[in-house]
């Protein structure tokens, strides 16, 4: 239990851990890979060489370190935490490993500013939030392997049917190895492989671009240049092939009420989008409920899934679809390939265009980050509810500056 002296010196010590948190997060990672090698299988190296890691903790400490008396305010980056974790495998007793390190970062990047007193404060503050995270991860497992053909840690999935959608993304569809049976998840959650490549295992995270209710998983994969499992996945695996899954997880999922839907994505983030759609028309349809459905792709042969949504679109009055080629090809200019509603980027007459006069919708984002603040820029322009506007990374958290100090009449 951290005491209100150690809460004191938190406070005191907090603007120089601010200041350096980025410094401490960049020491922190290299000192713990050191000394704890066997924790570089949890952490994706192209995130540790953009600095988007270190970025994030270093957020996420100053967060916490300000908030230590209303921690409810942190509650959906708590969330957001623990679905990641669950994700990854991460268990009790990696939470001392971390602690000790992020602890010698402190005092290594800090020098003089730091004594025992300050260690202590900073340590007592890691171990209530430790206990915190600890707590929720356990829940989550319980309810992870509990719920209709749940598991923990790793379950073998079978390679069934590999699909081309696009020039750049595969779907994978993936069956229990053992025991086939219906599969409950969330709209919007995603699966993580756990696989050894080159003597080093790799854990990346995919959205599900399926929808609940099958016995049956589907993971749409973009090639990504460089990337060591989604260029395994499209060159190498083939039906046959077996995969190791850890259990859906993510709270990037679809709310269930009457408020119009609204699907904003760009490339491969159409995969949840796409997951979302088909349980709107499924289990998870609410009568009268309108969807709309907006996609940006660079051209028609990057574009997976449209002749399918299109298609939803045509057979269901209460859905619409706009598609928009920033990069056209000669067959979209043409009209051969028939998908292209418009050309260039997304702007605000396109949003207008579905939501009418309405804003009290539930808006759905994902895609490249400067697509996504562009979307959140303009939904926050025409007055659409924050608490309603849902989006998510595909790697660490990031900071997305969102002016809403004017909302459109």
């Amino acid at each position: 239990m951290i005491s209100q002296q150690q809460k004191a010196i938190i406070q005191a010590t907090l603007p120089a851990v601010e200041q350096n948190a980025v410094n401490i997060t960049s020491c922190f990672y290299p000192l713990m890979f050191q000394r704890y090698p066997s924790v570089l299988n949890y952490f994706n190296q192209a995130n540790q060489q953009q600095g988007t890691q270190r970025e994030a903790l270093a957020n996420a400490v100053v967060a916490y370190a300000k908030n230590l008396d209303r921690l409810d305010v942190l509650s959906d980056a708590v969330s957001l935490i623990v679905q990641k974790h669950c994700s990854l495998g991460i268990l009790p007793e990696h939470y001392p490993i971390v602690g000790e390190c992020l602890l010698a970062a402190i005092a290594e990047v800090l020098g003089d500013a730091v004594d025992d007193a300050v260690l202590d404060a900073w340590g007592a503050a890691y171990q209530q939030l430790a206990e915190i995270l600890i707590g929720s991860e356990q829940a989550t497992y319980q309810f992870m392997a509990e719920r209709q053909g749940g598991w923990n840690g790793l379950r073998d999935f079978e390679v069934i049917e590999k699909r081309q959608e696009s020039e750049v993304i595969t779907s994978f569809v993936l069956a229990p190895a053992h025991d086939r049976e219906v599969i409950d998840f969330h709209p919007g959650q995603y699966i993580t492989i756990v696989k050894t490549l080159n003597e080093r295992q790799v854990r990346r995270s995919y959205s599900l671009s399926s929808s609940p209710g099958r016995d049956t998983l589907q993971i749409s994969v973009k090639r990504e240049d460089g990337g060591t499992l989604s260029n395994h996945l499209h060159d190498d695996v083939q039906p046959g092939d077996v995969l190791a899954l850890t259990a859906p997880c993510g709270d990037f999922t679809l709310n269930q009420n009457p408020k119009p839907l609204m699907l904003v994505t760009a490339g491969v983030g159409i995969t949840p989008a796409l997951s979302m759609l088909k349980a709107s028309l499924g289990d998870y349809a609410v009568a009268g409920r309108e969807i709309h459905f907006l996609h940006c792709a660079r051209n028609g042969q990057a574009h997976a899934f449209g002749r399918e949504v299109r298609h939803l679109a045509e057979t269901h009055a209460h859905v619409s679809s706009t598609f928009i080629y920033s990069h056209p090809a000669e067959s979209d200019l043409s009209g051969e390939t028939g998908l292209a509603d418009d050309f260039g980027f997304l702007t605000e007459t396109h949003l207008k265009d579905h939501l009418g006069a309405k804003r009290d919708v539930e808006l759905y984002v994902l895609g490249p980050k400067i697509f996504m603040q562009q979307v959140l820029q303009l939904a926050a322009d025409l007055g659409i509810p924050e608490a309603q506007t849902h989006f998510e990374f595909f790697g660490p958290l990031e900071e997305l500056a969102i002016d809403r100090s004017q909302h459109a009449a």
